[in-house]
């Protein structure tokens, strides 16, 4: 049997939303080599999962990452399916959710990643990740929702969009997608995690930095991790963890993508580029995501969530 981490506070926050529910990690078995990977969504999830992967298995061969990396929070796979599958799996573990760090229980040994991105970033990929939903994942979502008593059945909310004009607007009003719960939105996760920045198990990375100096952050993320590979491996895991390259190898890291995505894993892995907002969404929509940065981030958090930690500095660095 594997050892069970001990746990170093519970959760303090309840996400209840159509995508996630933060229950699921209460008795959620733990080890002390565990990781989990916590972003908002289209923040750079995959891409971390597929760096976090290839520095457990010491390889860049591609490997299925949904199937290797469960998810204990989201509610599309059948009850109990990322149980089973984190308890099969004999190799560090590295775990995915899109929680709050608050909403996560905290345990003794276990590290946490938390990837951060511009919030119009975000929101522009999830437009296009929902937009292109297929309409069989569309029918599940809406039966999930229908038969939670929080939503109801019949509930209306539009789970593939088709207008990202609309779309950023809502976004910025919140709850602003499927998640149907403001405690799992963009803002809560952002100031959850910045609080907990200071945190030794816990590493704050930014989509900026990984995108200007990938090699660098992703040492950053392996001395993290207590990870060392020898020097010949670094250039074919860099390689690997290039976008253009996983967008390549999408049939075989996201080889269960076409019953989600049109397009399959070519559509999840878009572009992986910002400012994409720019010329789209109305201005009086960019202010009042700009006045909702104002309100609900610090100065510090709302700098270090548009420009990273390369471009500013390094969040354990602000008191």
């Amino acid at each position: 049997m594997a050892p069970q981490a001990k746990l170093a506070r519970p959760a303090t926050r309840r996400v209840h939303s159509r995508a996630s529910l933060s229950s699921a990690w209460d008795d959620f078995p733990m080890r002390p080599d565990d990781i989990v990977i916590s972003t908002y969504p289209k923040c750079g999830t995959t891409w971390t999962q597929r760096i976090v992967g290839m520095l457990v298995f010491g390889s860049a061969a591609p490997f299925p990452i949904q199937e290797s990396s469960p998810w204990p929070d989201f509610r599309l796979p059948p009850p109990g399916a990322m149980r089973e599958l984190a308890e099969s799996q004999t190799h560090r573990r590295f775990l995915k959710s899109h929680l709050p760090f608050d909403a996560l229980p905290f345990y003794e040994g276990v590290k946490y990643i938390h990837v951060a991105r511009d919030g119009r970033d975000a929101a522009m990929s999830f437009f296009h990740h929902k937009s292109n939903y297929t309409p069989e994942v569309v029918a599940r979502w809406i039966e999930i929702s229908n038969e939670d008593p929080k939503f109801g059945d019949g509930d209306s909310f539009d789970f593939s969009p088709q207008d990202p004009v609309a779309h950023f607007a809502d976004w910025v009003d919140g709850p602003e997608d499927e998640r149907g719960d403001p405690g799992g939105g963009y803002f809560a996760m952002e100031n959850s995690f910045w609080a907990a920045r200071h945190e030794p198990n816990v590493l704050l990375v930014h989509f900026n930095d990984l995108k200007a100096d990938l090699e660098g952050e992703m040492r950053r993320i392996a001395d993290f991790l207590d990870i060392a590979l020898p020097e010949d491996v670094w250039p074919e895991i860099v390689a690997a963890a290039d976008f253009p390259a996983m967008r390549a190898a999408s049939s075989q890291l996201m080889p269960t993508a076409a019953g989600v995505f049109k397009g399959g894993g070519q559509t999840f892995l878009n572009k992986g580029t910002n400012k994409r907002w720019q010329g789209v969404v109305r201005p009086e929509d960019l202010e009042r995501y700009e006045a909702k940065v104002r309100a609900e981030f610090s100065p510090e958090l709302a700098v270090w969530c548009e420009h990273g930690r390369l471009a500013t500095r390094d969040p354990r660095d602000v008191i």
